[in-house]
């Protein structure tokens, strides 16, 4: 199921993201200043060009002081200057506000998707059934006898229809409007060119009376070793979630806890099962990460001069860029959430350093949060409480 580590990467992409169009903003804002003091072409007067591109110049450097320190010298700067600074702050800002809205939506969103994915995999049972069902009718218009194991035996799968009868189940399959539209012609394929060439399959299909076990086993199988590994099937769910390699252990836990939850419960109370959530406490994980996202951003300036100060002998300039968000998120998450221990952080950070940086990254991660947390700690700048936290670490 969805966990913190999982959020935390989250997090980190949409910030990573949300910098990267912010440099974009700071450009177009550079692009402003330089259309204010564009010449215009279909003036009457004579432009002074040379006057134009020495107030494009000032203006600029006005606005590059701004944007280092979030304020400018105008003592000796004309009106018009002035003006088109203030214009292009104004402009930067409002654009920057909207695209951390937007990534912090999109984050939301990412998340949220993978809940629609464990719904798309659960309805995977609902196709091979109209699939079956389908080839069934086909076979009967042409008055032809069935060739071969009778598939008709999956449609009386007790699990797949327990799935598919599931009242939480079809209720979030209307609401969150779950379909495999025109991708039904790829399952299809593997429904023929694997499932019903399978092994396990074939043998199901032979047993006269399978039982509620023998229909578990079937359900696992073909998600296990069919749904979650076929080759030609992890394209097109990669087609639809970018994150699909990272996301797929999600998916694939939650598929798996429902089947078994769903054969374990009688026939009678199957249907009224509530499906899983994301997580088990959902509405905390989703304030984590989205605080997480905020506070990071909010202190950016602040936890940069942290890092700079901590780092002397290198320069931060040259720290990659998604190990200095790594390092922020990290002091981030030391300050605001107190119940969890500066260890638990520092290594939740490392092992995300591991996976998406660089192969040096972990050792210099490890060694600016160590020594970071520790003089934070002796200041009692950091504070932690809660159950396991007496030592404060």
């Amino acid at each position: 199921m969805l966990n913190r580590r999982t959020l935390r990467i989250k997090a980190m992409q949409a910030i990573y993201a949300y910098m990267q169009a912010e440099g974009s903003d700071y450009l177009l804002a550079l692009d402003q200043i330089g259309e204010d003091f564009a010449p215009d072409l279909n003036a009457m007067e004579v432009q002074d060009r040379k006057l134009l591109e020495g107030q494009k110049q000032i203006a600029t450097l006005l606005f590059k002081e701004w944007y280092e320190k979030r304020q400018f010298d105008a003592e000796d700067a004309d009106k018009e200057i002035v003006n088109a600074v203030n214009r292009a702050i104004v402009s930067y800002q409002n654009q920057s506000k909207k695209d951390r809205r937007y990534y912090h939506d999109q984050m939301l969103i990412a998340v949220e998707r993978i809940y629609d994915h464990y719904l798309a995999n659960l309805q995977l049972m609902g196709v091979l059934t109209d699939l079956v069902k389908e080839e069934e009718e086909k076979r009967s218009k042409r008055f032809t006898e069935a060739k071969g194991p009778d598939v008709k035996q999956f449609l009386r799968n007790q699990l797949v229809q327990r799935i598919l009868n599931n009242k939480s189940y079809q209720q979030h399959i209307i609401r969150r409007n779950i379909s495999w539209g025109s991708d039904v012609s790829e399952i299809a394929q593997v429904y023929r060119a694997v499932i019903k060439q399978d092994e396990v399959f074939l043998a199901y299909l032979q047993n006269p009376s399978p039982s509620l076990s023998d229909d578990f086993e079937l359900v696992k199988h073909i998600y296990k070793n069919i749904i979650f590994k076929e080759k030609t099937l992890q394209p097109l769910f990669e087609e639809q979630d970018l994150n699909w390699a990272e996301n797929k252990a999600i998916v694939k836990s939650l598929v798996n806890k429902t089947i078994k939850m769903l054969g374990e419960e009688s026939e009678g109370n199957a249907e009224d099962v509530k499906l899983l959530d994301l997580s088990p406490n959902w509405e905390d994980d989703k304030a984590f990460f989205e605080e997480l996202y905020e506070q990071t951003l909010q202190e950016t300036e602040k936890y940069e001069t942290m890092i700079s100060a901590s780092v002397q002998n290198w320069d931060v300039e040259r720290v990659a860029l998604l190990d200095k968000i790594i390092l922020k998120m990290a002091l981030s998450e030391m300050y605001i959430f107190r119940s969890i221990p500066v260890k638990v952080t520092i290594n939740e950070y490392i092992e995300i350093s591991k996976i998406y940086s660089t192969p040096k990254s972990k050792q210099f991660i490890n060694g600016v949060l160590d020594k970071m947390a520790q003089e934070l700690v002796s200041k009692g700048e950091i504070r932690k409480s809660g159950r396991g936290l007496i030592d404060n670490k």
